[in-house]
Formats: structure tokens, C-alpha cells, sequence
């Protein structure tokens, strides 16, 4: 379907792939649309909803500036999946819960992490390289780890909507597929520069209706700074999915000692700035909650804990700037869900599925989502489904 609504601002206009949204994400897309180096359009995709500063599931095209804010503090957060050679008859219930304990013990969740660091060699070494320069050039940047150390954190979840999930296809094959980022060192490095970002901002005297969307313009040092550490984060992120691809399929092989990856791991970030050109000119594309959906290129949307998900090609369709919607996105917050919803609606509505099922996840509950479904249908200029999903286990933090 094509863009249901375009909404002026004083600059640039908003196209939105849905009708579906609330005025508080109006305001704050209309706010960056606002902002005197966005590029072109601000393009908002189906799953679109109220975040820091610029809105979830939003695409913003910019010439000579990045606003930290935009990119988040889950810096690189995304997808992976990969094909195995299990069938969804081969698994039983016992099994699953089996699979389950499994994972939980080889990947962390939550606020854990390693004992030992879980760096392949040949991943770390050039992580622990350009870690270096950045701590040079920013002195502390990782100091609010405390405890936390990103050696031992290479391979783990993280809590929140991220997840380790074994999906079937329509046609009865097992995926695995999971959703992290960058972790806490990418959560402190996008804090400070935030906080950086705001104050640089307040020095040049530029006034803005949310100080959230402070930037760094480039020619600026600090502008240097933000994108070399925003590209070892997301480099992280990546190397971070693939290891717990890796050691999720070692666990599995616990109940099923047979199982092997089938084909290429598939992954996608949906927070990160990129240099791309679009309508000819050279620009920097900040994907809030949004994947880049080029013509051929492979992405993952999923839905909640309870819907589908969805492997999908992109389109290539310039008017979203090449992208598609990342997930359901909420549609209530993590608050109001709890207030809203008991554990008996979220056994409800994830029967079937081995999972948590408890007060600690209800703000996870599906219900708290958009359907997957709807977001899929106004998108369907961006992207063609090859694979729709359904979870039999998922492991959240």
C-alpha cells in the first residue's frame, strides 16, 4: 500500500506508512522535520510510536549533522536468524523445555554476563584496537560500566524486547532468531554523547523545542568522536548476534546432537546511522526502529511474543528511504502494560509457546503490541515476505 498520510512542517514534510498513529509521534516527527539539515522528507513506518526525542520507526535523511538521540542508546540493536536443519516435528514439547534450560545456560540474560570473556580472537582483536583509540580521544567514555565489562559481554541478550527465539516456517523448518545490540558499552558511549551533544548544542545558542534532538554537525571534533564510537558499537552489535547465534546452536545440541545451521545467518540493524545516497545526493540515514530494505537485500521484522514474525526482502522503495518497519511496535507503554494486563492474560496469549510467563515479562505481553499483521499490510510497497514465522520457544531477559 502506498503512504497513507503527509504532514507539513515548516521545512521538510512527513510521509507515514499508517494511519495508525498517535499524536504525540506527530509532534515529535514534525519536530525533526523541523530541524534545518534534515534531507528531503521524514519517512515514519507502520510500526511508528513515541520515543526519546525522535520517533520509533522513523527514517531521517541528514546533510552535515547526526543527532545522537535519533541513533539511541541501544546503538547497532537488531536482528539475526538462521535456518536449521530440524523439523518442527522433531520437536516436542519436553524438548523444547529442554532447549530452553539449555540456552539459559550458555548465553546471559538480563544484567548478566560471561564469568570469562566470550570473544572469539578474531573478533576481539580489533574491537580491543579502536576500543583503545576512542578511550584516548574520550577519556572515562566506559567508566559507568562499573561492573560490567564489554569483553564479557560479546555473546549476550540483555533484557527488555530483546529475545532468543526457535521460529517454524509455513513449511515446518526451524529457525533460530534473536534481537540484541550493542549492549552496555553501547548504552554509556550513546549516553555521554547525548549529554555531550546537548551541551555543544546550548553553547552555539540554538534553542530547541526538545533538547533531545541536540547534534553534532560535521567538520566539528566531536562529530569525529560520535561516529567512530557509533560504528565500533554497531560493528559490536553484529559480532554480539553472531555469537549468540553460534552458542544458542551449541546448546541446542544438548537436546538435539545433530542440529547444524542450514545457509547464511541473516542480519539486520534497525538502530544505527549509515552514509547512503538517496535522491542523488550523499546523506546520513539515521534508522530509528527501522531496517534498510534495499531491492534484494534481506531483513527481519518480528512481531511480540505471542504473533508472527517475518523474514522479508526489501523493495528498494526510495520514498522510505530504502527501509521497512523493524517490528509491531508498542502500543502501550511498559507501565501501562503492567497496569493493564495480569499474568493470566499473558499465559493466555502465549499458549503453546515455551517461554516466561510471569510479572517480570508482562510488559512484554503481546497485547502491548500493534499486530504484526497490520504493520506488514502497509508495507507492502517496501518489502515481499518470503517467510512467516511462528515461535515455539522464546528466551527474554
Amino acid at each position: 500500500m502506498p503512504i497513507k498520510q503527509i504532514i507539513e512542517s515548516s521545512r521538510v514534510p512527513v510521509k507515514i506508512w499508517t494511519n495508525d498513529v498517535d499524536e504525540g509521534s506527530v509532534r515529535q516527527l514534525k519536530n525533526v522535520a523541523d530541524l534545518p539539515f534534515v534531507f528531503h522528507h521524514v519517512a515514519a513506518m507502520p510500526d511508528v510510536h513515541v520515543g526519546m526525542g525522535a520517533t520509533i520507526g522513523s527514517v531521517i535523511a541528514t546533510k552535515g549533522a547526526v543527532i545522537p538521540a535519533a541513533v539511541g542508546v541501544d546503538i547497532g540493536c537488531g536482528m539475526a536468524a538462521v535456518k536449521l536443519n530440524l523439523e518442527r516435528s522433531e520437536l516436542t514439547e519436553k524438548q523444547l523445555v529442554a532447549a530452553f534450560q539449555a540456552i539459559l545456560r550458555r548465553t546471559p540474560v538480563g544484567l548478566t554476563q560471561h564469568r570469562e570473556k566470550n570473544c572469539r580472537t578474531e573478533m576481539c582483536l580489533p574491537f580491543s584496537d579502536e576500543m583503545a583509540e576512542i578511550e584516548s580521544k574520550n577519556p572515562g567514555i566506559l567508566d559507568p560500566m562499573q561492573n560490567m565489562n564489554w569483553r564479557l559481554q560479546m555473546g549476550t541478550l540483555g533484557s527488555g524486547n530483546h529475545f532468543i527465539e526457535l521460529e517454524v516456517d509455513e513449511e515446518g523448518g526451524v529457525w533460530v532468531m534473536l534481537h540484541s545490540g550493542s549492549r552496555g558499552a553501547g548504552n554509556v558511549m550513546a549516553s555521554r554523547f547525548i549529554k555531550e551533544a546537548k551541551t555543544l548544542t546550548a553553547a552555539k545558542g540554538i534553542e530547541l523545542v526538545d533538547g533531545a534532538l541536540s547534534y553534532f554537525e560535521e567538520g566539528e571534533e566531536a562529530f569525529d568522536r560520535y561516529m567512530q564510537a557509533v560504528h565500533w558499537a554497531q560493528n559490536y552489535a553484529r559480532a554480539n548476534r553472531r555469537t549468540m547465534v553460534d552458542d544458542v546452536i551449541k546448546s541446542l545440541e544438548d537436546v538435539w546432537p545433530h542440529v547444524e545451521p542450514v545457509g547464511e545467518l541473516i542480519d539486520c540493524h534497525h538502530n544505527y546511522v549509515e552514509k547512503e545516497t538517496h535522491f542523488g545526493e550523499e546523506v546520513y540515514v539515521t534508522r530509528k526502529g527501522a531496517i534498510r530494505a534495499g531491492i534484494g537485500e534481506l531483513g527481519l521484522v518480528p512481531g511480540s511474543m505471542g504473533d508472527a514474525s517475518y523474514l522479508v526482502e526489501g523493495l528498494g522503495n526510495e520514498e522510505s528511504f530504502m527501509s521497512s518497519a523493524h517490528g509491531a511496535g508498542r502500543r502501550y507503554g511498559r507501565q501501562d502494560a503492567k497496569r493493564r494486563f495480569t499474568v493470566e492474560d499473558l499465559k493466555a496469549q502465549t499458549e503453546g509457546i515455551v517461554c516466561r510467563k510471569d510479572p517480570g515479562v508482562l510488559d512484554e505481553i503481546p497485547a502491548a503490541y500493534k499486530r504484526i499483521d497490520s504493520v506488514m499490510e502497509n508495507q507492502n510497497d517496501l518489502v515481499r515476505v518470503i517467510h512467516k514465522f511462528r515461535q515455539v520457544l522464546c528466551v527474554k531477559g
